[in-house]
């Protein structure tokens, strides 16, 4: 699994962080981490909304199979992800919340709240929640008595998300210009997509978009 990190500037303080986060919790499983930032010390300011839709772009391109993602309460990521194509993604702010999400609900992305009640011990929790995340495998259901029904339940929400969601593609030649020549700007996040994205009339678009 290819596993992207990029989370809001407001919490840019917090990226190195949470990546460190995400590589000690899944090194046993060999999966590749990418961290995209927003780093410290990275120029420009980009909004839960835009990294929003940037996240969109590294899912449905197939750069990468999952996101984790936050700003500072959480929800405003959340429900900024929820609104896009290709993305199913939780609010999970403690080892329950995500250990229930990767279990039951099997999406394939989580928002973090990195502002909220990030105090004293704050990086502990954090740790452990990422740890609960992907410990085991993804929407095999629980509890295991219950598994049947929670992994058809999830069967029945992803087809309604397919049914009620337009392609990326369509979504970004509708978007406003000048937020698409944002996006393109953030070049780490486009040359990975470019380098590792497998969807052909996706990847034509950015290049168009990239050489205006």
């Amino acid at each position: 699994m290819k596993i992207g990190v990029i989370q809001a500037t407001s919490q840019k303080d917090k990226n190195e962080l949470l990546n460190q986060c995400v590589v000690t919790a899944v090194e046993p499983y060999g999966h590749e981490v990418i961290n995209f930032g927003c780093f410290a010390d990275e120029p420009g300011s980009y909004s839960y909304i835009e990294i929003a839709v940037l996240v969109s772009l590294l899912l449905a391109s197939g750069a990468v199979d999952f996101v984790v993602t936050g700003c500072s309460s959480g929800q405003g990521m959340m429900l900024a992800c929820n609104s896009l194509p290709n993305i199913i993604c939780g609010y999970v702010q403690n080892p329950q919340d995500a250990f229930l999400f990767g279990r039951i609900n099997d999406g394939n992305a989580v928002s973090i709240p990195l502002g909220l009640n990030f105090g004293w011990a704050g990086e502990v929790n954090l740790q452990y929640t990422i740890e609960k995340l992907f410990a085991g495998a993804f929407g095999i259901g629980y509890p295991p008595k219950d598994a049947e029904r929670k992994r058809k339940d999830t069967r029945l929400l992803k087809e309604l998300h397919a049914l009620t969601k337009r392609e990326a593609i369509d979504v970004w030649k509708q978007m406003d210009k000048t937020l698409i020549q944002k996006m393109i700007q953030k070049r780490n996040v486009i040359a990975y997509i470019l380098e590792y994205g497998q969807k052909k009339e996706l990847l034509e678009f950015l290049r168009q978009c990239k050489n205006c």
